[in-house]
C-alpha cells in the first residue's frame, strides 16, 4: 500500500536533530514556556519575515485566540468558509460570534473575495479567509474589503507553511495568522502544537496573557484568560525541523510537477498555482464527479486516498442550524469531487509513477 501520508520517513532526516533537541530539554528541566519555545518563536518570526510570533496549545487554539484577541464575542459576525477543517469555524462559535459562509472560487477552493463582499453586515467585525492546501487564498481584494469596512484579516495558515502571497510568506500579511503544527503538517511536531503570529506588538502581547491565563506578571492577571502554551518539548522538535522546512516545500513542489506531468490528458480536474501564489502543496487534491469510485478503485490497487473535505462545515451535525439559511453552491459541488492522493516529502519516483499508472486505468 502507497500511504497518504509517511511521517516515519522523515526520521532518516532529522532523527538525530530531535533526539538531541528533546535530550536537551530533559537535561535542562523547564517543560513550559522555557527557552525552546523563545527560541522558536524568535526562529519562526525571521522564516515567515513578521514581528511577533507567539506559541500555543495548537492551531484551532490559535484561531480561538486571534478572534478573542479582536475582541469578537457575542453578537458579531465573522466571515469565513464552510469548505475547511471544523476548527476554523469551531473558533468562531467558542468565542460566541457567528459564522457567516461564503462560497469559494472553484479553482483555487479558497474564499471568492466576490462573495466576501455580499456577505458582509454591520455586525460582521472579521473575515477568516483560509490558505487551503498550500495555496494561499487571493489576500488583496479581501483586506481591500475588509478595510472599508473595519474588518480585521485573520489568516487561517495552518495548511500553508511556506506558501507565498505575491512573494511574500503568508500568516503575517493580515492584523494576524494562524498556524497548526500538527504532525501531519508541512511543519510539524510529535503532537499538538499551534502558534498565531503579528507584526502589531500589542496583538502579541494579549495573545501571550490570554494563552497563559491572562497573567500579566507572577502574581497578576488582568484579563480572564486560558491554558493553551506551547510546551518545550513540541518547540524544540519544531526548532529542529524548521531548517528542512523549504527543502520539504520543493520535495512537495516536485511530486504535484510529476503528478500533472503524468495526469495531463485525464478528465481529472488537477490543481493549478495562480499567478499571485505559491503553492506548497500540503495536499495534492483532484476532482472527479467518480471520486468515490475512484477512490474504491485505487484503494484495491494499493494506493490510499483521502478526502478533504466530504461534508462542508455548515452540513455537520453541530451546525446544521446554518444548512438552510446558507447557499453555497461551488462548496456543495467541490465537496463531492475532491479526492487526495499520497503527498509527502519522502515519496520516492516509483511510488509517484505507481500512483500515476494506477490512477489511469480508474479515470
Amino acid at each position: 500500500m502507497i500511504p497518504l501520508v509517511d511521517l516515519t520517513r522523515g526520521e532518516t532526516t532529522t532523527g538525530q536533530e530531535i533526539d538531541a533537541a528533546i535530550r536537551r530539554v530533559s537535561e535542562r528541566g523547564s517543560y513550559i514556556l522555557g527557552e525552546e519555545v523563545t527560541g522558536f518563536e524568535t526562529e519562526f518570526s525571521r522564516y515567515l519575515g513578521v514581528d511577533h510570533v507567539v506559541g500555543v496549545n495548537s492551531g484551532s487554539d490559535a484561531l480561538f485566540l486571534a478572534l478573542k484577541c479582536m475582541g469578537v464575542g457575542h453578537g458579531d459576525e465573522v466571515c469565513t468558509v464552510s469548505h475547511t477543517f471544523i476548527s476554523t469555524v469551531d473558533a468562531i462559535e467558542r468565542n460566541g460570534a457567528v459564522p457567516v459562509f461564503v462560497d469559494i472560487d472553484p479553482v483555487t477552493c479558497c474564499m471568492d473575495p466576490a462573495m466576501f463582499k455580499r456577505a458582509i453586515t454591520p455586525r460582521t467585525r472579521a473575515v477568516i479567509p483560509v490558505h487551503l492546501y498550500g495555496h494561499p487564498a487571493d489576500l488583496d481584494p479581501i483586506r481591500e474589503v475588509a478595510a472599508g469596512h473595519h474588518i480585521a484579516v485573520i489568516e487561517d495558515a495552518c495548511q500553508a507553511h511556506g506558501a507565498r502571497y505575491r512573494g511574500r510568506k503568508v500568516g503575517g500579511l493580515s492584523d494576524m495568522g494562524c498556524f497548526s503544527f500538527y504532525p501531519t503538517k508541512n511543519l510539524g511536531s510529535f503532537g499538538d502544537a499551534g502558534c498565531v503570529v503579528t507584526n502589531n506588538r500589542e496583538y502579541a502581547d494579549r495573545i501571550r496573557m490570554i494563552r497563559n491565563y491572562g497573567r500579566e506578571s507572577k502574581h497578576a492577571y488582568r484579563c480572564i484568560g486560558i491554558n493553551s502554551r506551547l510546551d518545550e518539548v513540541q518547540a524544540a522538535v519544531l526548532r529542529a525541523k524548521l531548517p528542512y522546512l523549504d527543502f520539504w516545500n520543493d520535495c512537495r513542489r516536485s511530486v504535484a510537477r510529476a503528478y500533472r506531468e503524468g495526469l495531463e490528458g485525464t478528465d481529472l480536474d488537477l490543481p493549478t498555482e495562480q499567478p499571485y501564489a505559491y503553492h506548497v502543496y500540503h495536499l495534492y487534491v483532484v476532482r472527479s464527479v467518480h471520486r468515490d469510485r475512484i477512490s474504491a478503485d485505487l484503494a484495491q490497487k494499493g494506493v490510499q486516498t483521502g478526502v478533504h473535505y466530504p461534508v462542508p462545515v455548515h452540513r455537520q451535525s453541530a451546525y446544521r442550524k446554518y444548512a438552510d439559511i446558507v447557499t453555497l453552491p461551488v462548496t456543495e459541488r467541490i465537496a463531492g469531487e475532491v479526492l487526495s492522493l499520497p503527498m509527502h516529502p519522502w515519496l520516492e519516483d516509483r511510488e509517484i509513477d505507481a500512483v500515476v499508472r494506477r490512477l489511469r486505468t480508474c479515470v
